[in-house]
């Protein structure tokens, strides 16, 4: 076997011992293999990942399960999963995620998108790659070992920085229309281009999105969501009608209304801007999507009063109501990801409130026991959410925050609110008390807090035991 790699040798070392270790296992069982898809393309963009976990897909003419066995026992590892039922097998080394399938053609039928797959050349297994940026391979093989093959110019894509697909692209969608969503995901990551054949041919198949399921949606939608500019997905989603068919909230977002010459900002772009920024902030995928979903009520709540122009009164709280309905419809989880979100949401309008010198202590104990740990993510969602392109106006708007920022710290440093607990427990007002469980215990412990958010008792146990004391008769008089 030719040790060298022709084309690859800045390919880290440790990477190219495990090519060389399945090209042996290939060269053992008679099986030409070739390393596929997003590894290589990488590569020719200068992204390879050197230390985190990584998955390298490759493709053998004959059984992937058979090859994977053979590279399992020379790699002395018993990391390896088969899944007959695909004809493919995975194999966990240290960090590196090995995927084997066997070179394969795919047809499909018309109402699904699992394909009726037959053993293929690599040709056909080349065909059936949903872009050009994506159908480039390595030989392992001891003949033309590290040798390219690009046969759909892949390489002068990634040049010009376009996603495009290998054949026509109606077809390429027509066969798996989780393919739009992943030219839109791959565009939005690289920050390329769509080919304009392939950008109507989206438009043209938009509809055909209907027959994936949700939670295959959602893992793309997420990936745009992470994006560095995820704004870059949500436009061509809206712009190509897919949005439309998953995400009908966002869409009506757009678009602006006039009233005797009186408009309201597009609340879908300046979402979208807002989105960006908590990207900019380095917010992390529930953060982002309470920016997707701050302002996703304000269609629904939208009214114009003369004198005052545009309102979207109570946007905030149908907003957080319309959260968890939005979550479990896109596939998104129901746990604590989803609350966190419909508490940003809910509590979004709340730090701008407190930008007064009047403002109470009251008022921002409330704030701070509300939105708890999740504060700072509040605040930064806060700054997020100043889009104006009026410098003066962004720099008071920020000042405004810093203010708030500070009378945050200041009351959270004398009260201990943040991560707010009862200083008095239900055994303990039964005991004290001498009464039975019962609502008269959830009663005085909400009587406790509000004094103590009041300010009208310090946050600690031998203050909250004398006040309860001196409210007792109120409640079990």
């Amino acid at each position: 076997m030719a040790k060298g790699i022709s084309i690859v040798q800045d390919i880290p070392p440790k990477h190219k011992k495990v090519f060389e270790t399945i090209s042996e296992a290939g060269a053992a069982i008679d099986q030409d293999v070739f390393v596929v898809g997003g590894y290589v393309r990488d590569f020719y963009l200068n992204r390879t990942k050197k230390e985190e976990d990584l998955d390298i897909d490759f493709v053998t003419i004959g059984s992937g399960i058979g090859l994977a066995e053979k590279v399992a026992e020379l790699l002395g590892t018993d990391r390896l999963s088969v899944f007959k039922q695909f004809g493919t097998a995975h194999i966990k080394y240290r960090d590196m995620d090995l995927e084997f399938v066997g070179a394969r053609k795919e047809s499909y039928r018309r109402n699904s998108r699992k394909p009726i797959v037959e053993d293929g050349t690599l040709e056909d297994d080349q065909l059936r790659r949903d872009f050009t940026i994506n159908a480039l391979s390595w030989s392992l093989n001891e003949e033309g070992y590290g040798e390219l093959m690009d046969p759909f110019h892949g390489i002068q894509d990634l040049k010009k920085q376009l996603v495009r697909t290998p054949v026509d692209p109606l077809q390429t969608f027509d066969d798996d229309p989780l393919r739009m969503m992943r030219a839109i995901r791959f565009a939005t990551q690289l920050q390329f281009d769509i080919e304009e054949q392939t950008y109507q041919g989206i438009e043209e198949m938009a509809d055909r999105i209907e027959i994936i399921s949700k939670e295959r949606i959602i893992e793309e939608l997420n990936k745009i969501v992470l994006a560095p500019k995820p704004s870059i997905g949500f436009a061509h989603l809206f712009k190509t009608g897919l949005l439309h068919h998953f995400f009908p909230e966002m869409v009506k977002l757009h678009g602006v209304d006039e009233v005797r010459g009186v408009r309201h900002k597009d609340n879908f772009w300046h979402t979208l801007k807002v989105l960006d920024n908590v990207a900019d902030m380095g917010g992390d995928l529930w953060l982002r999507w309470a920016a997707v979903m701050h302002d996703i009520a304000k269609p629904a709540t939208q009214k114009f009063v003369q004198g005052t122009g545009w309102t979207f009164h109570g946007h905030d709280a149908l907003g957080a109501h319309w959260v968890k309905r939005i979550f479990r419809r896109l596939g998104l989880p129901l746990d604590e990801r989803m609350r966190y979100v419909r508490k940003l949401v809910r509590l979004h309008l709340r730090p701008i409130a407190l930008v007064s010198d009047e403002v109470t202590d009251s008022a921002v104990r409330r704030l701070i026991y509300e939105a708890g740990d999740d504060i700072d993510d509040l605040m930064l969602l806060c700054r997020a959410d100043i889009t104006s392109k009026n410098d003066y106006k962004v720099k008071q708007y920020n000042r405004n925050f810093d203010y708030v920022e500070q009378k945050i710290e200041e009351v959270e440093a004398k009260d201990r609110l943040r991560k707010w607990k009862n200083p008095i427990k239900g055994d303990e007002i039964m005991e004290a008390l001498d009464i039975s469980p019962g609502p008269v215990i959830g009663d005085i412990k909400d009587a406790i807090k509000e004094a103590i958010l009041d300010g009208k008792i310090p946050n600690e146990h031998d203050a909250a035991f004398e006040y309860m004391m001196s409210i007792k008769d109120e409640y079990i008089g």
